[in-house]
């Protein structure tokens, strides 16, 4: 497998990242159970909005976070400016979109374009992964 050093140069999202550079590594690996068994541990978790996150990667035009939500807890209306999935691992959610719920149960992936307005709510707890993708050049911080 060889890559095209003119579009990719590993490792040169660590050294965009002034604090936390280790989530920009050229490789990484994570045990998911692992770290929702930590996500409970935060006292973000034991607060009133109900829910604890931890970015997992972080590159200039690309992030994943792994978010555990209490059930009945909602994540208020919002966008991104960059392209969403949530990869649903555990419980249940519905993410509502100005002209539609969809409900996501355990293994269903959802993908949303750019500037989607969508809250997300937790039927029950919850966890997913959050990507958001940007255009190269273009990134949030």
């Amino acid at each position: 497998m060889t890559t095209n050093p003119s579009v990719c140069h590993p490792g040169e999202g660590s050294k965009a990242l002034n604090r936390l550079p280790q989530l920009a590594e050229p490789l990484l690996q994570f045990d998911l159970q692992k770290e929702l068994h930590e996500l409970r541990q935060q006292e973000s978790w034991h607060r009133e909005t109900g829910r604890s996150s931890k970015t997992l990667a972080k590159y200039p035009d690309f992030r994943i976070i792994l978010v555990l939500m209490k059930a009945g807890t909602q994540m208020n209306e919002h966008r991104a400016e960059g392209r969403v999935s949530i990869h649903h691992l555990r419980g249940t959610i519905c993410v509502h979109l100005p002209d539609k719920k969809v409900v996501l149960s355990v293994g269903q992936l959802l993908v949303m374009d750019c500037g989607v307005l969508h809250d997300v709510e937790a039927v029950e707890e919850s966890a997913f992964l959050l990507t958001i993708a940007w255009p190269k050049g273009v990134s949030e911080s």
